[in-house]
């Protein structure tokens, strides 16, 4: 994401957030946000695991 639109992108974060709110919901939210942008990259890049495959690996049911 380029700079100007994570300028714009933390300043809605700030918005949506209730005014009681703490600097751990901020970071919160940010760090939420931040994971997210990185799945989907890696979404993109196609580095992801099938969840049936994880499942395999792991010894979970389906």
């Amino acid at each position: 994401m380029q700079t100007e639109s994570i300028k714009k992108e933390a300043y809605r974060l700030l918005d949506k957030l209730p005014d009681q709110a703490t600097w751990d919901d901020l970071m919160d939210r940010i760090y939420v946000r931040q994971t997210i942008e990185a799945g989907i990259k890696d979404s993109d890049a196609g580095e992801t695991v099938d969840v049936h495959e994880v499942r395999k690996r792991f010894g979970l049911k389906e």
